[in-house]
């Protein structure tokens, strides 16, 4: 059989000439027409309903301005789906996928332009509206994640969280009362609560200005409660255990935050923190939300699909 060593960094895919399997059965970078067959491709009918909200920068218009018609052009249906779902390494994509590099120049622009955040909101707001609720919350609940960290995560941003004890980083979320992410900020573990707290929910009161109650649990007392209330006239409401509590309750709003948690956790590329940059791993968690909000409206329009 013949065979073709690629040069690193430049693809995954081989060569014309090449009859090994991964280009008789196809690459998509030779084959457009690529058939689905992994579980975090995207469907019919997610596509239907995710193709009108897809923000569409310059670099993917066609000479007329339109937006670029095909599926593949978007990414959005199974590339930066497969590397976040499957814990994929972007060296390692599927050879019936484009070249790697090809993927992850797509993530690193819609990371630095914003444009994966913009795709979510816009999901979010579909997903509201479907439900009856207007676009724009007007509460929600904060809360913290840590988690390890990998080797590749250097040490300016990454560090010890006492109380967890775990060595690496930490997620701070905003949701909304469905459990809808409004916005993430990640940190070195040993940043506190509150310090990240007044950052992150001034990013989210500039976006949401109908946001005007947010629960939180004892971690987040003190100084931030007026800061809240004066500089972003934002109610921040802590929620407390009871003192003679001795076995697991789930407490009012705050089970809503740790919902979102547990999806970050099923989501492969999340369990850990493998990201060089805090902005990368930002971005992935907007990805995995994409994904559970794309699921949710597919299953709302089944007759659609």
């Amino acid at each position: 059989m013949q065979s073709s060593v690629s040069m690193a960094g430049q693809s995954n895919s081989a060569a014309p000439t090449c009859d090994c399997l991964a280009h008789v059965y196809g690459n998509a970078a030779d084959r457009p027409e690529r058939q689905r067959r992994y579980p975090s491709d995207m469907t019919d009918a997610e596509w239907a309903e995710v193709r009108p909200l897809l923000p569409t920068p310059g670099w993917m218009r066609e000479r007329d301005g339109r937006p670029a018609g095909r599926r593949d052009t978007a990414t959005a249906r199974c590339w930066t789906r497969s590397a976040i779902s499957n814990g994929v390494k972007w060296r390692a994509m599927p050879a019936d996928f484009p070249p790697w590099d090809r993927v992850y120049a797509f993530f690193r622009r819609w990371r630095d332009h914003a444009l994966v955040k913009e795709f979510h909101d816009r999901l979010r707001g579909q997903v509201r509206e479907r439900l009856g609720l207007d676009a724009e919350p007007t509460a929600g609940v904060i809360d913290s994640q840590s988690v390890k960290a990998d080797a590749v995560v250097g040490a300016d941003s990454r560090g010890s969280d006492g109380g967890k004890q775990i060595n690496g980083r930490k997620r701070h979320v905003v949701v909304d009362t469905l459990g809808l992410l409004l916005g993430v900020m990640v940190t070195s573990a040993d940043v506190g609560d509150r310090a990240a707290a007044q950052v992150l929910l001034h990013q989210v009161a500039d976006v949401h200005h109908r946001l005007a109650l947010v629960w939180a649990d004892g971690g987040y007392t003190g100084s931030l409660v007026e800061y809240c209330l004066a500089t972003l006239a934002l109610v921040l409401a802590i929620v407390k255990r009871s003192n003679d509590q001795k076995s697991f309750v789930v407490l009012p709003k705050r089970w809503i935050v740790e919902r979102l948690f547990a999806h970050l956790m099923r989501t492969r590329r999340l369990a850990r923190d493998v990201e060089r940059r805090t902005t990368s791993a930002e971005a992935m968690s907007y990805w995995s939300m994409t994904l559970l909000m794309t699921r949710r409206l597919a299953r709302s329009h089944p007759a659609e699909a």
